[in-house]
């Protein structure tokens, strides 16, 4: 499949100001050294605890905050390097839905303005020529003509996402990032919204990196995951090799929590001692052994390397040192993994 999106090496720090005058002595490692790519009408998922820098990731590829460093290649053009106007054109190709649908619509502005917002904005388009495609996007999200002339107070929280996802898609893009849009949803509300995005990345040819906390949902959606802690992927694989036969022992513990919903089964769950370090000082050697229950000497003075485990499986792990490093063009401290785009899921 051709690839859309090229993610290497990607790094986001913050800096940490501390005294009277502000002086930076210290940094927040967000994301460090990530990379992965994504096919067009491919859904990548991202899933790791809260704090772990997958948000961050993905307003880093977008440049919604600036990355600290490394590589983004949308349809082989680095999108880092580009000026702002360059950068404003190449926008309506890539388009967010964010968690909050209550936070991320104007109260003031009714449905029509929001969605017609893009528009205005990218397209040269007549007023009547707008009122048409916007019409077209809300039918499409599943939402009714009479609804133009609402403001976003006068919807439930389901409708107020669908109202985010039109504002999204009415530029026709090719990738879409969608940071948690179900999580703020009641369950059978989330399911509907799901199945929504399922069906117009048939229809439209879409792209989407997923993020998610929810391991459930990146089941449903993706075609391919990967698993982040303290910043880094430290699994990438098909959805059916991770949830079958998970490799790192952090993924193994997350699957562990996954209630199984049938009371004649039970599963093993894997306790993970401690808590996640302060990303301002990671621990040296692996970030996962302070609490990882498979932890070796070596994980505490070495950074693991990204390895295929096996075919196009890849792990960032010590248990995995008899494997190969998937090679990368592109030299770095942490060698992470270019992954090729594999095809399969639910989505």
């Amino acid at each position: 499949m051709p690839e859309l999106l090229d993610v290497r090496h990607l790094v986001k720090h913050f800096p940490v100001r501390r005294g009277l005058l502000g002086r930076r002595n210290a940094k927040v490692h967000a994301v460090d050294d990530v990379s992965f790519s994504l096919a067009e009408n491919e859904t990548l998922g991202l899933v790791g605890e809260s704090g772990c820098g997958k948000s961050t990731t993905g307003f880093s590829i977008l440049r919604l905050i600036e990355p600290t460093g490394g590589e983004v290649r949308f349809q082989g053009q680095n999108i880092l390097m580009l000026d702002p106007e360059p950068l404003r054109r190449l926008r309506r190709k890539m388009q967010i839905v964010f968690q909050d649908p209550f936070g991320s619509l104007n109260p003031r502005l009714t449905v029509e303005r929001i969605v017609e917002e893009p528009l205005l904005n990218h397209e040269a388009l007549s007023a009547a020529a707008r009122r048409v495609r916007v019409k077209e996007t809300l039918e499409m999200v599943g939402l009714l003509p009479e609804h133009l002339t609402r403001f976003p107070h006068e919807f439930s929280g389901g409708q107020r996402q669908r109202i985010c996802v039109a504002r999204a898609l009415v530029l026709r893009p090719k990738l879409v990032v969608g940071d948690e849009p179900v999580s703020a949803l009641d369950v059978s509300v989330r399911a509907q919204v799901l199945n929504l995005l399922v069906e117009l990345q048939r229809r439209l040819n879409l792209s989407y990196l997923f993020i998610s906390h929810d391991l459930a949902v990146i089941r449903y959606v993706s075609h391919r995951v990967g698993v982040m802690y303290l910043g880094q992927i430290v699994e990438l694989a098909d959805v059916k090799a991770i949830y079958a036969r998970p490799l790192h022992p952090y993924t193994r513990a997350l699957l562990s929590a996954v209630p199984v919903p049938d009371p004649r089964r039970s599963r093993q769950r894997i306790l993970i001692k401690g808590d996640v370090p302060s990303p301002i000082d990671p621990p040296p050697g692996c970030r996962f052994h302070p609490r990882c229950p498979e932890v070796m000497p070596v994980c505490l003075e070495q950074a693991p390397l990204t390895r295929a485990a096996e075919l196009n499986h890849l792990v960032r792990c010590h248990l995995y040192d008899r494997h190969d490093v998937w090679n990368s063009p592109f030299p770095a401290s942490t060698s992470d993994a270019l992954n090729p785009s594999t095809q399969g899921g639910s989505a």
